[in-house]
């Protein structure tokens, strides 16, 4: 019986020459040259005024956190079905966190929520790019200009995503990536921080490098570094940035890839009345991060789970709504109704992906699913 499980970590073949490489100079810690390659990388690839390589995803939502001086009392706006770190950025900063509801063709933050959400202690809109599928980011985008709010876009699955031809994480104030061993390119543990405002940039550095201006220093610009603002370890080392332009370097090959391992499933699927797959939305071109369906409700999802698992298929749910934790309630505030957030969450079940997956990979798993319909 041939065995599926629902991740393997991305290889491309190149990441142990440039482990050794560094391993051989004796240079290891970040900000090296692989981090410059990586940073260029991003910054032509991705049309980016700077980005900055992180320790991991969260620890740029903190960074954003910070450079937006977030205090006791903002309140932030975003999707409560989404990652803990997500919230917890802003929370460690003191912010109250204001979840509105999802729309169930995306998954992602119903824009014509938002609206109704402010209030005069409002400062940030926190869009959560769900599956590496964009948000309304124009009319996101227009309500944050029309209030005076900052926009984070929370882009951890968004990696060569776009929207209206923009790359995912360029089109708020700030943005973040990860590159953590589940997402389509990794450093094993990683993340970036995307600046798309100029005036982040110098701030963003001393944040980053434990509060001090080490950066600049390092640039010549000044004789001496100092304490001169708050600020924690978000360096990675030149192992992470080493390992993760290995993947650069075959990014379209992977994505390529991705999208044609998402394509055949959506083939094969996409007859099944009794499912709900993905909305495939105009100006918008996803990643193949994610491929989910939606079952009639969660006891049928955990029977497809369990006969997929007896084939050794291992599928999986996803986020449990961040608003249904009672430990963390006075954290957070549901405003308007939960129309869509935990019905459509208790649907959805993913399936494989990943680029050692093949086409013959994907036919199988859809002919079991299949058969799991027809009897």
């Amino acid at each position: 019986m041939k065995k599926i499980p629902f991740n393997i970590p991305l290889v491309v073949g190149t990441e142990e020459k440039y482990l050794r490489e560094l391993i051989i100079n004796k240079k290891l810690s970040g900000d090296g040259s692989f981090t410059k390659k990586c940073n260029q990388w991003f910054e032509e690839n991705a049309m980016v005024k700077k980005v900055l390589l992180t320790t991991s995803c969260t620890h740029a939502l903190e960074m954003a956190a910070i450079l937006l001086d977030i205090k006791n009392g903002d309140e932030v706006i975003m999707p409560s079905y989404t990652f803990v770190s997500t919230a917890n950025a802003f929370v460690l900063r003191g912010a109250k966190i204001v979840f509105v509801d999802i729309r169930p063709d995306t998954m992602n933050i119903d824009e014509t929520k938002i609206e109704l959400a402010i209030t005069e202690k409002t400062k940030v809109i926190v869009p959560v790019h769900y599956a590496g599928v964009a948000c309304e980011m124009d009319t996101i985008m227009a309500i944050a200009k029309k209030y005076n709010l900052f926009v984070v876009e929370d882009a951890a699955q968004g990696m060569m995503a776009t929207y209206k031809g923009k790359a995912l994480g360029t089109i708020g104030h700030l943005g973040a990536y990860s590159f953590h061993e589940t997402k389509n390119y990794t450093s094993g543990e990683g993340g970036l921080l995307l600046l798309n405002d100029e005036k982040y940039i110098q701030r963003a550095e001393i944040i980053r490098e434990k509060g001090t201006n080490r950066s600049q220093f390092l640039r010549g610009v000044i004789d001496k570094y100092r304490w001169v603002d708050i600020g924690s370890s978000y360096l990675p080392s030149e192992l992470n940035a080493a390992y993760l332009y290995a993947q650069l370097e075959k990014a379209e090959e992977v994505n390529s890839h991705r999208l044609k391992l998402w394509n055949e499933y959506y083939k094969n699927l996409k007859d099944i009345h009794k499912l709900e797959l993905a909305t495939l939305l105009k100006d918008i071109k996803h990643n193949a991060h994610m491929f989910y369906i939606k079952l009639k409700d969660d006891r049928q999802r955990q029977d497809l789970i369990y006969h997929l698992s007896s084939l050794e298929i291992q599928s999986v749910f996803h986020y449990i709504p961040l608003h249904q934790s009672q430990k963390c309630a006075k954290y957070f505030e549901f405003r308007g109704e939960d129309k869509f957030t935990t019905s459509e969450s208790e649907r959805l079940l993913r399936l494989p992906i990943y680029y050692e997956l093949s086409i013959e990979d994907i036919k199988y798993i859809c002919n079991h699913i299949k058969a799991f319909f027809n009897a």
